[in-house]
């Protein structure tokens, strides 16, 4: 991490009230007691820090990537009532399968929004701006929504890049009242335009770029997704805006991995929205700490789940290269490395009666004994590479794991 990104709080004075043609009054505020929500701050920082530290081969860089990103696809795309399971997703990304479908298409297209974002990101993080606060742009809103909902029919009245426009008595609501009660946003396009460039103006002045990212992201979520510019797709855009925001300021791996958080706690992300809101209503001074403080725990679970991917990354290399080297002495035979090989991928533990009948197992011991193949086996536990349980259960022996 930059030494820049040391986390600067503010007071609550820098707020901003934007009276609007047809919507009311809309209020930007940090809205946050910020001395209470430091200490969850500085866990989550110092979590970022442990795990910036932990020296990364490139080969397990590559696989958390991947993982990452199909895990994060899956949950934002799964969030907004994407279809496809998360075998599906990864087939799509890794290039499998072929986009033949619209719910394929989701899938591919928040992958190329990624990709966009990280372009923005790259940009922003190379050019020293201090504090490496993210000065967003209407562009970014506007393109990540345009790739986001690029040949979709969700809604028939969106168009690709472009603000909702609701005509008269036409009104968009936003959750519902399991998850504390609609919503409804800014209501024709003049009222939201004049919003997303006072929201702009906002989150790039100087008072809040002065802010931790770690607050500045979730206040960018939140507030966008109030707004709801467009017809369909907030969500989906909402949340890769944080991450740009956070990726921008260099955090590595954990900014997309959020969707997943939020995937596993949907009812939570969509009901402290609502909170927030009722909060501000009702005046309370601190109206935004439900959602910052529900995104700073997810931040730091996320952290802290990258962080043990990569110990048992490490683990299971360790594990491959002692495998390799009990080959290349001849401690274990070629049968017996194919075998844990073909676990490997499978997960730690086995049912032996399932590994048996499997066509590459029965190939190994053509024409060989049950005999051969329980000394095959003995061996491998002789060696700890895996542990026989009494039910014939068998269990890889990686340390760590």
């Amino acid at each position: 991490m930059s030494d820049n990104n040391t986390d600067i709080l503010l007071d609550n004075a820098h707020i901003k009230r934007v009276e609007t043609f047809k919507s009311g009054v809309f209020t930007f505020a940090i809205g946050l007691d910020l001395q209470n929500i430091q200490p969850l701050m500085d866990r989550v920082r110092d979590a970022q820090d442990r795990f910036s530290s932990v020296p990364t081969l490139p080969d397990i860089a590559t696989r958390l990537e991947k993982e990452v990103l199909v895990s994060s696809i899956y949950g934002t795309n799964t969030i907004e009532g994407g279809t496809l399971s998360e075998d599906e997703t990864a087939k799509l990304i890794s290039g499998e399968e072929e986009v033949k479908e619209e719910k394929q298409r989701r899938v591919t297209n928040i992958r190329s929004a990624y990709e966009k974002a990280e372009e923005f990101a790259k940009i922003i993080y190379n050019a020293n701006v201090p504090n490496a606060a993210v000065r967003l742009q209407e562009i970014m809103f506007t393109d990540l929504h345009q790739i986001i909902t690029d040949g979709l029919s969700d809604d028939p009245n969106n168009i690709p890049g472009h603000y909702r426009d609701n005509k008269p008595g036409e009104i968009t609501r936003v959750s519902n009242q399991e998850h504390g009660g609609e919503y409804v946003p800014p209501k024709c396009r003049d009222d939201i335009v004049m919003l997303i460039r006072a929201f702009l103006e906002w989150i790039n002045s100087e008072e809040i770029c002065r802010l931790s990212p770690l607050i500045r992201a979730p206040l960018v979520h939140y507030y966008f997704e109030r707004i709801h510019p467009f017809w369909d797709g907030n969500g989906r855009v909402g949340r890769v805006l944080e991450a740009l925001v956070l990726k921008s300021s260099g955090f590595k791996y954990a900014p997309f991995a959020l969707s997943r958080y939020y995937l596993e706690n949907i009812d939570e992300y969509f009901t402290v929205f609502n909170v927030a809101r009722k909060s501000e209503e009702k005046k309370h001074p601190y109206p935004n700490t439900p959602f910052v403080e529900f995104f700073l725990k997810g931040l730091l679970m996320v952290i802290n789940r990258l962080h043990d991917r990569i110990n048992s990354f490490v683990a299971l290399l360790l594990y491959e290269t002692e495998l390799m080297h009990l080959l290349n002495t001849k401690k274990i035979n070629l049968r017996q490395y194919t075998i844990i090989n073909n676990l490997i991928p499978a997960g730690i533990k086995h049912d032996m009666e399932e590994i048996r009948s499997k066509t590459w197992f029965k190939g190994l011991y053509l024409n060989r004994t049950e005999r051969t193949q329980y000394r095959d086996i003995k061996k491998l536990a002789d060696l700890k590479l895996i542990e026989i349980a009494p039910n014939k259960e068998i269990k890889l022996k990686i340390t760590g794991l």
